[in-house]
């Protein structure tokens, strides 16, 4: 049986049991919601050396941290440098993108890397072995080809795969009769586009999802029914066939859950701010309350440089309004690919945009650690307030730049005139 079969049963699962501590929720909450597919906890059978990591309704908003090589930089050190500064900042999943160098070894290598959750998209796999390793064209990639790319990645241990089930020839159309401005951004959506053009045939991941959940079941991996169609830029955002997608989506969820395969949906992207919350109302009932995991989202076209900011301010309306699960953007993107400091910020700014999410949401514990930072804060409590940050090494690295030495002085911003130090004194006083 799969995990989602046995929660079903009522059966909870040591991983249920770890994944529950680990949110400081019940064991039978978290086993009723995954047994409902509002919740999923992502780990492959097949590998030895993750955690189960939950997403879903009642917990924690997750982060996600995309790394992976390119055709420009193949360095296997400098990906596993990413993954281990994205971790260290407090990244719950990995996402393996490589197209570049010896992508096998690469993910084996982040595999073996880390604990965290791991996922990746099959399709790179299967057209980097049709284009470098077989020399024929993307575009003809058999059925099986791509089939047997997400077995390799199944069967490597990989916790959950991005497959574009939602990009159907019939959604192609809705897009071209509606109109867009940057049409598909999604590398693997791209792919599927040109594929069935090319060959004047239906997505094989649409067309035969029956096997793929056949595939997929034995190792009781998570299916991230990828967001082919998510809006590239403002302006696409929250058209025809971004939702026709979504609706899709939706059904082929009902279809995973049948088969006892866990779920959750990607989504985007570039959304006005005020569409925001409407995008996770209308995933959560398109797809009946699955897991969302959005991209950003991102506010604003116009801030390369600083993505990163946008992401967050993006993250945290979605976050509030309901995804579960947040994939970072760094400063890089749309102008290259991340460097390692890249990587810790933006890891940084999507967990500050979790957070704040889940306050809003009443995680269990989230306003808790704010409330204890304010008291630190009034008490003047560097230690305690460094124990708290969400980066601790760089408030300890701003104070002691300051040149103030003193273990409970204010800082150099207010000094002797700092408020808490005055309301502290006046306490004093009485």
């Amino acid at each position: 049986m799969t995990l989602l079969e046995q929660a079903r049963q009522g059966i909870i699962t040591d991983d249920i049991k770890l994944a529950a501590a680990a949110e400081n929720i019940d064991a039978e909450t978290l086993r009723a919601n995954i047994a409902a597919g509002t919740a999923i906890i992502c780990k492959n059978r097949k590998r030895p050396n993750g955690k189960p990591l939950a997403v879903g309704a009642g917990l924690r908003t997750k982060i996600n941290a995309n790394i992976g090589t390119s055709k420009d930089d193949t360095s296997i050190d400098k990906e596993l440098k990413k993954a281990r500064v994205a971790v260290a900042a407090g990244a719950d999943a990995i996402m393996d993108l490589s197209t570049g160098g010896p992508i096998d070894e690469i993910r084996a290598a982040v595999i073996s890397e880390t604990e965290a959750c791991i996922g990746s998209v099959p399709l790179y796999q299967a057209a980097v072995d049709t284009v470098v390793r077989k020399n024929k064209a993307m575009v003809d990639m058999t059925a099986d080809e791509i089939f047997a790319g997400i077995e390799k990645h199944l069967d490597d241990g990989v916790d959950f795969i991005t497959v574009h089930c939602g990009v159907t020839r019939s959604t192609v159309e809705r897009m071209d009769n509606e109109g867009r401005i940057m049409e598909v951004v999604s590398r693997g959506g791209s792919f599927t586009v040109e594929w069935m053009t090319h060959n004047d045939a239906e997505n094989p991941l649409f067309e035969q999802f029956d096997r793929l959940l056949e595939l997929v079941r034995p190792y009781d991996a998570t299916l991230s029914l990828g967001d082919g169609f998510r809006p590239g830029c403002l302006a696409d955002a929250t058209d025809r066939a971004q939702i026709h997608e979504l609706i899709l989506l939706g059904e082929l969820t009902q279809r995973a859950w049948k088969a006892g395969v866990q779920v959750m949906i990607e989504g985007p992207g570039h959304v006005p701010l005020n569409q925001i919350e409407a995008n996770i109302q209308l995933q959560k009932r398109l797809c009946h309350g699955a897991p969302f995991y959005v991209l950003g989202p991102l506010v604003t076209d116009i801030a390369p440089g600083y993505d990163h900011i946008t992401c967050a301010i993006g993250g945290t309306v979605a976050a509030a309004a309901g995804a579960d699960f947040l994939c970072y953007v760094t400063a890089s993107e749309h102008l290259r690919l991340p460097t390692v400091e890249d990587v810790h910020e933006g890891v940084m700014a999507s967990r500050i945009a979790a957070h704040a999410g889940d306050i809003v949401k009443n995680v269990p514990g989230a306003i808790e650690k704010d409330i204890a930072m304010a008291k630190c804060r009034k008490e003047l409590d560097w230690e305690g307030q460094f124990n708290l940050a969400l980066d601790p090494e760089k408030a300890r690295r701003l104070r002691a730049e300051s040149g103030v030495d003193e273990e409970h002085g204010a800082c150099t911003m207010c000094g002797e005139f700092c408020a808490y130090k005055v309301m502290n004194e006046r306490k004093q006083l009485g």
